[in-house]
């Protein structure tokens, strides 16, 4: 009998979110899952990691599967952090990260702490997918995205992830029957255009709320943003290498040894 693989579940969104419970349930039918999750949001992150405070860890039960879990005080890196050097007695043979709130794709990979943790399995040379549902309500429904997420997943535990390489997975909002399927894309150059919303509270002291606007500056028809404006899932794969590798040689022209 094969023996099953090893799964590590976490997120950004917090243990008790409904995309990670409905990520986990999908993960039970697929191997032996270990959960290591914030114990509470931790949106937008990015990469922190967590080194002039403590970190706690609790082993809790959310509700009903043979999954352990954690709860971690920490980033979503610090949850994989600490699986890999405390939790887990081997690493995982996958890590999945989400399914997130909202969308992950284009520039806010860069912001994503749903893909940071994906990003540090990388780093610590686990495969990882980051999954992402473009729909930020807490009650968003997870039901036509799981047999998307559970054939991506056994297709990368078969033919395997490309070294040093993670995938973002996007899945637009819509109805099961309107998803037209599955794209490779690469990721489209957008930005943010942001503005601070300045105000005073009551003491007369003055604060920012921060707020933008999407921005895509991509035309293109083989990006993530097109793919999901179409009704695609969009799949890029994403190296934590950021080496501009291309601009090696103009800027050995500068001669800045003479």
């Amino acid at each position: 009998m094969q023996k099953k693989p090893l799964i590590l579940v976490t997120n950004d969104d917090g243990i008790t979110a409904p995309g990670l419970r409905t990520l986990i349930h999908i993960m039970n039918e697929i191997g032996n899952v270990v959960v290591v999750a914030p114990d509470s949001p931790q949106s937008a992150m990015g990469h922190a990691i967590t080194i002039n405070s403590t970190l706690y860890s609790n082993a809790v039960k959310i509700d009903d599967g043979p999954q352990k879990e954690y709860s971690c005080s920490g980033t979503p890196a610090d949850c994989v952090k600490l699986a890999v050097n405390e939790i887990l007695e081997r690493k995982p043979d996958l890590c999945v990260s989400g399914i997130n709130h909202g969308s992950n794709s284009s520039i806010n990979v860069i912001y994503s702490g749903t893909m940071s943790a994906a990003v540090e399995a990388g780093i610590e040379n686990i495969p990882s997918i980051g999954f992402s549902l473009c729909d930020y309500a807490i009650e968003a429904n997870f039901e036509p995205v799981k047999e998307y997420v559970k054939t991506i997943t056994i297709a990368a535990l078969k033919n395997g992830i490309p070294k040093d390489t993670v995938l973002n997975v996007n899945f637009p909002r819509l109805p099961k029957e309107e998803i037209r399927g599955i794209k490779i894309c690469r990721q489209a150059r957008a930005t943010w255009m942001e503005e601070f919303d300045k105000r005073t509270n009551p003491l007369g002291k003055e604060y920012y709320w921060l707020t933008g606007k999407f921005v895509n500056l991509d035309k293109g028809e083989d990006t993530d943003e097109w793919a999901l404006a179409h009704g695609y899932i969009s799949v890029v794969p994403v190296q934590f290498d950021l080496t501009a590798h291309h601009t090696i040689q103009d800027l050995n022209t500068w001669n800045l040894n003479d």
